[in-house]
């Protein structure tokens, strides 16, 4: 079995397609293909049964740290309950995501990722302190060419994004941010909180976009340009201005009562010089306006940044967001569902069509191979997963001496090779499994 760094575990095709492109190699007859569209059809309404008791489990354990909730809690926590429904959460979470194919970000990826060279250059930064707790996963990998200007010609750049980005963070207690010097009204957050958020095609670049709490500033390149220029603009008009300059304090000298100017011929002034005092001043305030016109026109630029990156900020947020807070964990138990199904359904249809026992290591590379060879599609199968998804999938059949019968969808033999039940006998385990799932009638009444 190939293990690759460089593809996903993410299958890019919905689970009832997915069904049909199996059922489109033409291995099952017609009598097994409905057969099959059935047994998919029971096993997906079987796991949105228990992915939905997962969404409940993790609703429960945020609702006390949700920024946007509406209700009211019946009682307020201990600090031990506090602590262990954190704990749930952020368990729970990474879980969701896991089963759901979507890989971690570490701290020091997403400091590189913010060191990268972005469309617009600013200086970011984002303040990690202020999280107690911060997570960031990513799922996909898509590449768009987009046209930019630089140095006044246009050049093709290709942006490398990630197709989905999922982010849980807890901010500090509110007197960590008070020994800051923050006013907590001003805050744009509630400190103590949960923030979740689902973002789509946000390219690698750019993930500082999706920390609240990022602060911009000029670049080195932003400084020199800004700096260099005009001191070289100043030093020629401050040498043409510097014997003005004296000659007017050597003026202001004669006005001042009882002051005796100094006898340096660097302040010495005439009366003919103190009349045309005016004259003097307004070519110093002329210059000194056109220098200050320069220094205003290099920070306008630096202005024009910070606008166009808050735009891209906002953007962001605002169009490649797919949920925020409580309604992220929907969308996230619903693609973990999703990824679960369609892995299963892949490990049981290769296995029912080649009809004899598969090791883990063959299966998976059969799936990858056919994923690549029918439909151009590379992807990294994790397959122990769905094995032991069907193996824990025990339910009773009727065999062939009408005797019921307790066993596993897929079993495992002496030789370590997988093999799973037929349709007619797949289909009565999961029917019977959903029939049991709740245990509440009482057999004495």
């Amino acid at each position: 079995m190939a293990v690759y760094a460089d593809r996903n575990a993410f299958i890019p095709y919905r689970r009832s397609d997915l069904v049909e492109l199996c059922l489109a190699e033409g291995k099952l007859d017609a009598q097994q293909s409905q057969k099959f569209r059935e047994f998919s059809e029971i096993l997906a309404a079987y796991y949105h049964f228990e992915f939905h008791q997962d969404l409940e489990a993790i609703k429960e354990s945020f609702a006390p740290f949700n920024p946007d909730s509406a209700t009211k809690l019946i009682r307020d926590l201990t600090p031990e309950e506090y602590r262990d429904r954190e704990q749930r959460l952020v368990k729970s979470f990474e879980n969701v995501l896991d089963r759901a194919n979507y890989k971690p970000i570490s701290q020091e990826s997403l400091q590189r990722a913010f060191n990268e060279e972005a469309l617009i250059e600013l200086k970011t930064d984002v303040e990690f302190d202020d999280f107690e707790y911060f997570s960031c996963f990513c799922r996909g990998d898509i590449f768009e060419t987009i046209e930019v200007k630089k140095f006044f010609k246009k050049k093709q750049v290709t942006i490398d994004s990630f197709e989905r980005v999922a982010l849980l963070m807890k901010y500090k207690e509110a007197d960590y941010f008070e020994a800051k010097g923050m006013k907590l009204d001003k805050l744009k957050f509630t400190p103590g909180k949960f923030y979740v958020a689902l973002y789509k095609n946000v390219p690698k670049s750019d993930l500082e976009f999706l920390f609240p709490n990022v602060k911009i500033s000029m670049t080195l390149k932003d400084r020199v340009m800004f700096l260099v220029p005009a001191i070289g603009a100043a030093i020629p008009i401050l040498l043409k201005v510097l014997p003005q300059l004296l000659l007017i304090i050597g003026v202001l000298l004669l006005w001042i009562p009882n002051v005796d100017p100094p006898q340096s011929g660097l302040f010495q002034a005439s009366e003919e010089d103190a009349e045309n005092l005016t004259r003097l001043l307004l070519t110093i305030v002329s210059t000194l306006v056109v220098l200050g016109g320069f220094a205003f026109k290099q920070y306008s630029t630096y202005q024009n940044k910070q606008l166009k990156f808050q735009k891209n900020v906002s953007d962001t947020l605002f169009f490649r967001n797919i949920a925020s807070n409580a309604s992220v964990f929907s969308s996230l138990i619903d693609a973990a569902e999703e990824e679960e199904c369609k892995e299963i359904l892949l490990v049981y249809y290769h296995l029912l069509v080649k009809n004899r026992p598969m090791t883990p290591d063959e299966l998976d590379d059969t799936i990858e191979v056919w994923m690549e060879q029918q439909f151009g599609t590379i992807i990294d199968f994790d397959i122990q997963g769905p094995l032991n998804n069907l193996a824990n999938l025990k339910g009773q059949y009727i065999d062939e001496n009408g005797e019921p019968v307790i066993a596993p969808l897929l079993s495992i033999t002496p030789q370590q090779r997988c093999r799973v039940m037929s349709l007619d006998r797949s289909k009565q385990m999961i029917d019977w499994i959903w029939d049991n799932a709740f245990a509440y009638s009482d057999s004495e009444t």
